[in-house]
Parts: C-alpha cells; sequence; structure tokens
C-alpha cells in the first residue's frame, strides 16, 4: 500500500558538498597531509595515503554541476568556501578567490537555489595548521579575522552560514590535528579539549561577526555530526556507555553555543549500537551492527534519524538535515536509502518537529578524506578519466520528491 507523505510548503531539497573533496587544486593541511609535505602523525591503517589532486574539477565546472541539480529539481544547495584559497598566507587575502565564490554564489541564485554556506569544513591554511592549528590560542581569532574578510565582502549576498562543520567530530578523527586526534599513535585526551574549546570560541566569534555584517535575514548555525547511540539489550552498563557517548558526541559542542545559534544542521549518518566488551573495548561503539551496510560498512538504520530529530527539539530551534547519504558505488540502495530516511523525517515532523529542509551527500562523487576516491556518494556519477557527469537512477527518483514536495512510500 502507498502512502503519500506531503512535507510542509517551503521545504528544501538540496544536497552539499564541500571545497576539497569537490574543487581540486586547493593547497591546504590536507594537501600538506597527503603529500608529506609537513610533520603529521599517519596511522598505520593508512600506509596508502589517496591524493585529491584536482578532484571533480568542480571550482571550474560549478555551473555545469548546479545546471545538473537545477534539472534535478533541487531548491538549496550546501557547499564551502575553502579558507586556504581566501588567506593562502597569514594575513594576505586574495580577493580574486573571494569574487570566484561570489560567482558561485550567483550562479545558484540566479538558478533559484538557495545557498548555504558553509566557512570551515574541515581543512585548514597551512599557515594556520604550523601554528598549531586548532590547539594554537589564538585560533579562534585567526577564524574570525577570515571570517570578517569573507562577511565584509559577501555581506548581504548569503542567508544561511554555517561555521563550522561537524566540529567535535572533527577534533576526534581529523589525522591533521595530530595531538587533538584520538586515533593518532599518541593521543592527548587534554588537547583534544583545548581544540574543541577554541573550536567553540571560533564559532560564537563568527557568529557575532556574520550578524554584525549580514543581511537582516541572516541565519547561522554549525552542522553537527549527531549519531544515534543505542544500548545493547537495554542493560545498564550498555545505558550508561551510551549516555557518555550520546553526551560526548553530540551534546556537548551544542549545549556550548545554545546562545549562538539560529538553526540546527544535522548530519546524520551513524547508528551505534553500545555494548561493553572488557577484552574488545575499540567495539563498544559498533557502527557495523545493522542488517544493511553501505559499500564502507556503514550500517543503514534509517529510524535513527527519528530518534535524534526527537531529541533535537529540546533545543526549539529549527532543523536542517544538511547531510545524510551513503557510498553506494551499484546505485542499489540509495533510493530505497533516502525514501526510508524521508519516511522517519516525516514522522518527526508530524509529531512537532520543526524541519525545514534535506540535503542529500552529496550531489556528485568526491573525494572521500582518507579513503580516496572510490566511495561512490553521489547522486551524480563522476567519470574520473573523462570528467564527464551522469545521473545515477537514484537522482531522478530523489528528483521526483524535490519537485512534488512530498514522498510516495511503500509501506
Amino acid at each position: 500500500m502507498n502512502k503519500v507523505l506531503k512535507f510542509p510548503p517551503g521545504f528544501l531539497w538540496g544536497t552539499a558538498t564541500s571545497a576539497y573533496q569537490v574543487e581540486g587544486g586547493n593547497k591546504n593541511d590536507w594537501w600538506a597531509w597527503a603529500y608529506k609535505k609537513t610533520p603529521v602523525f599517519i596511522l598505520k591503517m593508512e600506509k596508502k595515503v589517496s591524493k585529491a589532486g584536482k578532484a571533480c574539477d568542480h571550482y571550474n565546472r560549478y555551473e555545469e554541476d548546479f545546471d545538473l541539480a537545477k534539472s534535478l529539481n533541487q531548491n538549496a544547495h550546501r557547499f564551502s568556501i575553502e579558507w586556504s584559497r581566501i588567506e593562502p598566507e597569514e594575513g594576505k587575502f586574495n580577493l580574486e578567490e573571494l569574487n570566484h565564490y561570489r560567482s558561485v554564489i550567483q550562479a545558484l541564485k540566479k538558478r533559484n537555489i538557495i545557498p548555504f554556506v558553509t566557512l570551515h569544513h574541515f581543512s585548514n591554511p597551512i599557515w594556520f595548521h604550523k601554528k598549531g592549528s586548532w590547539l594554537n590560542k589564538n585560533s579562534s581569532d585567526y577564524f574570525k579575522r577570515y571570517v570578517e574578510f569573507v562577511m565584509k565582502n559577501l555581506k548581504e549576498e548569503v542567508n544561511f552560514w554555517i561555521t563550522i562543520n561537524e566540529p567535535l567530530f572533527y577534533a576526534f578523527w581529523s589525522p591533521v590535528l595530530e595531538k587533538a586526534y584520538l586515533r593518532s599513535k599518541w593521543p592527548n585526551p587534554l588537547d583534544m579539549f583545548r581544540a574543541i574549546k577554541n573550536l567553540i570560541q571560533a564559532h560564537k566569534k563568527a557568529y557575532e561577526v556574520i550578524h554584525k555584517f549580514g543581511s537582516k535575514d541572516v541565519k547561522i548555525g554549525i552542522t553537527s555530526f549527531y549519531t544515534y547511540n543505542e544500548p545493547y539489550q537495554n542493560k545498564l552498563i550498555n545505558r550508561g556507555l551510551a549516555w557518555i557517548g550520546d553526551y560526548f558526541l553530540n551534546k556537548y559542542f551544542l549545549n556550548r553555543i545554545k546562545a549562538h545559534q539560529d538553526f540546527l544542521g544535522l548530519d546524520y549518518y551513524h547508528h551505534y549500537l553500545i555494548k561493553f566488551d572488557l577484552f574488545r573495548l575499540a567495539s563498544i561503539f559498533n557502527m557495523s551492527a545493522d542488517k544493511e551496510l553501505s559499500d564502507m560498512g556503514w550500517g543503514i538504520y534509517p529510524k535513527g534519524i527519528y530518534h535524534v530529530l526527537k531529541e533535537l527539539q529540546k533545543y526549539q530551534k529549527p532543523v536542517y538535515i544538511l547531510e545524510n547519504g551513503l557510498a553506494d558505488a551499484r546505485d542499489e540502495k540509495r533510493a530505497k536509502f533516502i525514501a526510508d530516511h524521508l519516511y522517519w523525517i516525516h514522522k518527526a515532523i508530524e509529531e512537532g518537529g520543526d524541519i525545514r529542509g534535506y540535503f542529500h551527500w552529496s550531489l556528485i562523487d568526491n573525494f572521500e578524506w582518507d579513503k580516496g576516491f572510490w566511495p561512490k556518494f553521489g547522486l551524480i556519477e563522476i567519470d574520473y578519466k573523462t570528467l564527464k557527469r551522469k545521473p545515477r537512477p537514484s537522482a531522478f527518483y530523489y528528483a521526483e520528491i524535490c519537485k512534488n514536495n512530498q514522498l510516495i512510500f511503500n509501506s
């Protein structure tokens, strides 16, 4: 039996990208890490470090990519500005690169696609990295100076700004953070929390700057890598571990910026099944416990987004789902993945959730950080030899949802 699930009027339907993953030609701390231009800890599991190179050449082909997004009925798009292009040397700003991003924004608006702009999506200028990155006590001021330059020049071009992408996940995971990286050879949790403290200050300072220079309608948030942490068999010890994981992975950052956000940006990928195991501590947070897995071995658990959205209601802010997707090279699971997640999103809306948009990750295949080009997240396939773009069948399925602002769900 088919159910017609209508979404609220004005609901935004889009996709997302990030500069380093699609643009090509960026020389930042990730580039330096991949080319070993700067000393970093490289994990044993990362013996072969992939290089982004020209990536998808989105820097030069953004108009072509936005034409495709428009043809697929999308009315919003999230992308990031690359800090290392804007400030390649400390205190020296590149107006030509700033004007490039102005052209990107105008290209979206010309197609009636609303831009959501991220100011920091994992990558930093090399000079910033050499100063200690987010461990430097002045890092939030360096970020504020960059944001001021962007805002003074773009001013009213954009209404939706994301200051920092997944700051907690970044501090836990990013190999270029070295000492703050919990999975590094010699992790230092104190340094990790120093980095998080500086990221919190950076967001707060950027929030004030954007409201100072931005339009009267400007809205600001972060994107939060929010996981659904489920205790195995509801046992007490597993519930305790799930609470700890939920607090530090999900709520720690959000609780400290409550007065400095106009909306909540949600990136939902993971359902962790929490099961205490004294002899296998690394397996306590199991993200591969679900029956279906993506190409990267990530569990697929659509109901988890419903639980997360219900938890986010306590913040009493509008929610935009700014990333949700999977690696699926054969495009066998993506359409069902979209439908199943939208079903649970719709249920959360029915129960009072103020959810205003869904952005699928990603518009095009991209460079997946430390994994390289093999994970295929795109609605649009990229032939990396020719850079030809080709929408996958799931792209047309999603396009019908976008066009009609509704999901026909086979229940």
